[in-house]
């Protein structure tokens, strides 16, 4: 039985997202006023429907880093028209993740895990794919230390999967080693030309008579 896995990586949890929300409090409290007043009215957060642990839905915290600015059709603008300067620096350095620390106290979600995704990609996944739900998502993981915005949507899964199988304290050190390096360094934060990622659509699969279905 692995005792980590079960019962440490949640104590672990805990403490870090009481300690960070304690310590963080100040930067948390700023970066709300800045983003209400740059996004003209939107607000500072915003929360979304995510699957957690085995598919289960809750409401992910987050930063909101862009307006609600539409065309004259009342259609939502481009992203990278409504990303704001001031969201794009709270991206940049990751800030508009740090809401999700009351997500991990609470047991949403965790420290390291697979990214929460959006509920309607629940359907597009393959079985294999799938299994990244058997653990609860994280704030940072795996995938997102190993190219996070710039590898195809086929390798982050795979490194999800690869995390699922492998959970440990070690490889959760390392992880946060790794993201601390990424939030330094900015890195991997979007596909070139994009504010944000591409959608996920689904994988096709290949049958033992090569049959795409």
């Amino acid at each position: 039985m692995n005792l980590y896995k079960s019962f440490f990586k949640r104590a672990i949890d805990i403490a870090g997202s009481g300690l960070g929300l304690l310590i963080l409090s100040p930067i948390i409290g700023v970066t709300a006023v800045w983003l209400h007043f740059a996004n003209k009215g939107a607000g500072a957060f915003f929360t979304q429907e995510r699957p957690g642990k085995n598919g289960k839905i809750f409401k992910v915290v987050k930063f909101k880093t862009m307006t609600d600015e539409t065309d004259e059709n009342g259609v939502p603008l481009p992203d990278i028209q409504r990303l704001t300067k001031v969201g794009k620096i709270v991206r940049s350095t990751s800030i508009d993740e740090l809401p999700q620390l009351w997500n991990v106290f609470k047991g949403d979600m965790s420290l390291i895990g697979p990214r929460p995704l959006l509920v309607k990609y629940l359907s597009r996944y393959t079985p294999q794919q799938a299994r990244r739900h058997e653990v609860r998502p994280g704030i940072t993981g795996w995938a997102q230390v190993n190219g996070r915005n710039n590898i195809s949507w086929e390798k982050k899964f795979d490194l999800d999967v690869y995390y699922v199988d492998n959970v440990s304290f070690a490889l959760d050190c390392k992880v946060i080693l790794s993201t601390l390096k990424k939030v330094l360094f900015r890195e991997d934060i979007s596909k070139e030309g994009r504010a944000t990622t591409t959608e996920f659509f689904g994988t096709e699969e290949i049958n033992d008579d090569n049959k795409i279905h």
